[in-house]
C-alpha cells in the first residue's frame, strides 16, 4: 500500500480544522437553536465549545501515536475491536456525510434565497430539489478528481475569519440590550439540549485527525493546530451569535434560514448581506465537496481492514478515484437530504458525532491500561482519566435530549453493525484489539497476541522516520530469554550459548567457555542490573545478539547485586568496528529516560524487542 506523503504544517492543520467547522453550524443553524433556547442560545454555542475540547484532546493523543488514515474509525478498532471499530466506521462515514449534507442544505438555502428573495423557513421543497443537485454536482466532482490546495485552503480561511471579524466589530457598538432580555427564560435543560442541536458546528475540529499520516511533526503541529482552530472558531462562534442576536427582532431570527447574513443586513445595509452570503457560499463549498471526500475515505479504510468487501476500495481506473465509495455516501446524502428536516438531519448527524466521541475517549482509557510498549503518542492528554470519564458523563447527558429519531437511527446503525459482523467480518479478520492486552492484564493470563504491538511498532517507525541500521535488523531477527525461574550465572551462559553456536556456526562449549572467562577476568556489569556480556569467535563476517530478561535477577561474579537486563555479543574477529558501535548502541538505549521500567514492564519477548527497535538512539547510517 503507498504510503502518503508529510507534507502538512501547523497552518495547513489549522486551516482543514477551522474550515471544516466554518460552515452551515454558524451560517444557517444559529436561527433553528434560537428557536429553541432564546437569547441563551450564546450559552449553548459556548457549552459546546466546551465539551467538545475534551474530545479534540482525546483524539490528538491517538492521532500523534496512530498517525494514519481513517481518524476515529482507526482509533477504535484498535482499541475496542472489530465489533465497535465496524460501527465507529459506519457511524464517522455518515456523520461525516450528513455534516456535508447540512453544508449542501446551507448552499442551497442560499441559492432558492438569490432565485426567490425569500428567507422563510416555511416551505423547504425547493431547497431540497436545489440541493440534490448540488450534491450531484459535488458527487461528480469527486469522482473526476478534482483538487484543492493546502494554499487554497488557508486563503479561504483567512478570508472567512476576516468577514466575520468585521461583522462582529461593527455589530458590537449596535447591540441592544433588549434583545437579552429574560436571558434564561428557556431553562438550563433546554439550552443544554440546544448544546447538543449546535454540537455538530464543532465537529469538523476534530476531522484533522483524520490526515494525521500527511502531517509534519504531529506531535506538535496536529495537537496546536487543533487547539488554535478550536480557540479561534470557538470565540468566533460565540461572538457572531451574540451579534446577531443583539441587532435583530426575534421573529425575525427565528424564521430567519440566514440569521447572520440577515443580522449583516441591519449592520451595513448597503452590502452586509452580500457580503455574508458571500463567506457563507464559500465555507459551503469547501465544507460540501470536502466532506464528501472525507467521508468515502471511511469505506476505504474499512474495505482494506476487511470489514467491508474489496469493491469499496476499487479505484476508477480512469480517474484514480474510490468512485464506489464516493457515489454510495452521495446516495445516503440525498436520502437524508430528502427524508429529513433540516433540524432533524442537525440532531442526527450530532448525536453520531457525540457517540464517536464517547468511542474516542473510551479508546485513550483502553489504550493507556493495555500498557502497550508501542503506544508512545507524542501529546498526551492532560487529566487522564478524569477527563475522559467527565466527557463521556458530559456526552451521555447530550444523548438523553438528543430525541427518539436520532437515537433510533443510530440504534439501527449498532443493529446492523452487529449483524453484518457476523455474516460477514468474522470469517475476514482475526486482528486483536488492544482491549485484549486489559484482558490480559486483569485476568492474568497470556493470551499470545502480538499483531497489535507490532503494527503500532511500524506505525511508529514510520511516523518518526527511523531508517533502520544494522543493529535493528540484528535485533528484529535475534533470540530472547525471558526467564522466570532462578538460575546461576552459567546455567545461563549455557543457554545462551547454545542458541549463539547455531546462528553462528560455532562450538557451544567453546562460546561458553570463552562468556565465562571473559566475566571472571573484566566483568560485563556496566551499571546495577545491566550486563553486556560479549565475546569474540573465530570464523569471519559473523555477529550475534541475544536478550535476555529476568525476573529474580542472575547473580554475576563481580556483581554486587543480580543482574536482570542483559545483551549477549558475540562476533568474529573482521567485525571488531562494528562490534563497539553494537557496544555503544547498547549504551545509549540502557540510558534513556524509564528504559529499566519499560524494559519489565513489556509484556512478552516481542514487547522486549519492540522495545530495542524503538529507541531514540542515533542510527548509525554507515553500518
Amino acid at each position: 500500500m503507498a504510503k502518503l506523503k508529510k507534507q502538512l504544517g501547523l497552518l495547513d492543520v489549522f486551516s482543514i480544522a477551522s474550515g471544516a467547522m466554518i460552515s452551515s453550524g454558524l451560517f444557517v443553524l444559529p436561527a433553528i437553536a434560537y428557536a429553541a433556547a432564546g437569547p441563551a442560545v450564546i450559552f449553548s454555542y459556548a457549552i459546546a465549545a466546551i465539551i467538545i475540547l475534551p474530545s479534540a484532546l482525546s483524539k490528538a493523543e491517538l492521532a500523534t501515536a496512530m498517525p494514519k488514515a481513517g481518524g476515529t474509525y482507526f482509533f477504535v478498532e484498535r482499541s475496542l475491536g472489530p465489533v465497535l471499530g465496524l460501527f465507529t466506521g459506519f457511524a464517522n462515514w455518515f456523520s461525516l456525510a450528513l455534516k456535508a449534507a447540512f453544508a449542501i442544505v446551507g448552499m442551497a438555502v442560499l441559492i432558492e434565497m438569490l432565485i426567490t428573495g425569500s428567507t422563510s423557513q416555511a416551505d423547504q421543497t425547493g431547497m431540497k430539489i436545489i440541493a440534490v443537485i448540488c450534491c450531484l454536482a459535488f458527487t461528480a466532482m469527486n469522482i473526476f478528481s478534482v483538487k484543492h490546495t493546502g494554499k487554497l485552503q488557508s486563503l479561504l480561511v483567512v478570508i472567512l475569519l476576516v468577514i466575520l471579524a468585521a461583522f462582529v466589530t461593527l455589530g458590537v457598538p449596535k447591540l441592544q440590550a433588549v434583545k437579552y432580555a429574560n436571558f434564561f427564560g428557556t431553562g438550563w435543560r433546554t439550552i443544554i439540549a440546544t448544546a447538543g442541536l449546535v454540537f455538530i458546528s464543532y465537529g469538523g475540529l476534530t476531522k484533522a485527525a483524520s490526515i494525521a499520516e500527511e502531517v509534519k511533526n504531529p506531535g506538535r503541529n496536529l495537537t496546536l493546530g487543533m487547539l488554535l482552530a478550536w480557540f479561534v472558531v470557538s470565540i468566533a462562534y460565540v461572538l457572531a451569535v451574540i451579534v446577531a442576536v443583539g441587532v435583530t427582532t426575534d421573529v425575525e431570527l427565528r424564521g430567519s434560514l440566514a440569521p447572520l447574513s440577515l443580522a449583516a443586513s441591519k449592520i451595513v445595509p448597503s452590502f452586509g448581506y452580500g457580503a455574508l452570503a458571500v463567506a457563507a457560499f464559500a465555507a459551503f463549498v469547501t465544507t460540501a465537496n470536502g466532506g464528501i471526500l472525507t467521508a468515502s475515505r471511511s469505506p476505504m479504510s474499512m474495505s482494506r481492514d476487511r470489514l467491508l468487501p474489496p469493491s469499496l476500495s476499487r479505484l476508477s481506473t480512469r480517474f484514480s478515484t474510490p468512485h464506489v465509495s464516493i457515489i454510495i455516501t452521495s446516495v445516503f446524502m440525498i436520502a437524508a437530504i430528502l427524508l429529513l428536516n433540516i433540524e432533524m438531519l442537525v440532531k442526527t448527524a450530532s448525536t453520531m458525532m457525540i457517540i464517536l466521541f464517547i468511542l474516542d475517549n473510551i479508546s485513550v482509557v483502553i489504550m493507556r491500561e493495555s500498557k502497550i510498549q508501542s503506544y508512545r503518542p507524542t501529546f498526551r492528554c492532560p487529566l487522564y482519566p478524569y477527563l475522559q470519564i467527565a466527557s463521556v458523563i458530559a456526552y451521555l447527558v447530550l444523548l438523553l435530549d438528543m430525541g427518539t429519531i436520532p437515537l433510533s437511527i443510530c440504534g439501527l446503525f449498532v443493529i446492523f453493525s452487529a449483524g453484518w459482523y457476523f455474516l460477514y467480518v468474522r470469517r475476514h479478520v482475526s486482528r486483536a484489539s488492544a482491549v485484549m492486552h486489559v484482558v490480559e492484564r486483569v485476568t492474568d493470563r497470556q493470551l499470545g497476541i502480538v499483531t497489535l504491538e507490532n503494527e503500532l511498532r511500524d506505525i511508529l517507525l514510520e511516523r518518526d522516520e527511523i531508517i533502520e541500521d544494522r543493529f535493528d535488523k540484528l535485533i528484529r531477527d535475534c533470540s530472547v530469554l525471558d526467564i522466570d525461574e532462578s538460575m546461576s550465572h552459567e546455567e545461563l551462559f549455557r543457554k545462551v550459548s547454545s542458541l549463539m553456536a547455531i546462528r553462528l556456526m560455532e562450538n557451544e562449549y567453546v562460546i561458553f567457555e570463552k562468556l565465562l572467562a571473559r566475566e571472571n577476568e573484566t566483568g560485563t556489569v556496566i551499571q546495577p542490573g545491566i550486563a553486556i556480556p560479549h565475546v569474540i569467535v573465530e570464523g569471519t563476517g559473523k555477529f550475534d545478539i541475544v536478550l535476555v530478561r529476568s525476573k529474580d535477577g542472575i547473580d554475576f561474579p563481580r556483581s554486587p547485586e543480580p543482574v536482570k537486563i542483559m545483551f549477549f555479543l558475540a562476533g568474529s574477529k573482521d567485525e571488531r568496528n562494528y562490534h563497539l558501535r553494537a557496544l555503544m548502541a547498547i549504551a545509549q538505549i540502557a540510558q534513556e529516560d524509564g528504559f529499566e521500567k519499560r524494559w519489565f514492564e513489556a509484556r512478552d519477548i516481542e514487547a522486549i524487542r519492540n522495545l530495542i527497535l524503538l529507541s531514540a538512539r542515533k542510527r548509525d547510517s554507515a553500518s
